[in-house]
């Protein structure tokens, strides 16, 4: 028997529980220190297919603002992050944008979009400073 302990702390709600996660060579035997299942499941997750959401900017050409926030949709793979920063970071898109807009479709291959998380309007709008 190989077994291994690795500890994380989950962030799926803001208890912060410390979990500990016993394998026997890539098999998972136990999850500890979770007060709730998502807990197990991050713990789980985490090991077998780690993955995050990717936040950042993207360039508006005749905005009111230069960038626009962006997000990917759903997680993606933990290993694609640093391709879909370079992916994001090459796009520029122009003004109107509207919150939920597409603004990269299926972002490095993963089947997941990069969408807008705020509008970014052309120039100044009536009315507004």
């Amino acid at each position: 028997m190989n077994m291994e302990t690795r500890n994380f702390i989950c962030i799926n709600c803001p208890l912060g529980c410390p979990l500990t996660v016993t394998l026997d060579g890539e098999k998972i035997v136990s999850v500890s220190g979770n007060t709730c299942k998502r807990g197990e499941a991050y713990a789980i997750k985490e090991i077998t297919a780690p993955a995050r959401t990717v936040t950042s900017t993207v360039r508006v050409i005749g905005g009111e603002r230069p960038v626009v926030a962006v997000r990917t949709k759903t997680d993606i793979p933990k290993d694609k992050i640093f391709d879909c920063m370079a992916a994001i970071d090459a796009v520029e898109v122009y003004a109107p944008i509207r919150m939920g807009d597409v603004i990269l479709g299926n972002v490095c291959g993963t089947g997941v979009d990069v969408v807008a998380t705020a509008d970014n309007w052309m120039g100044k709008r009536e009315g507004r400073a």
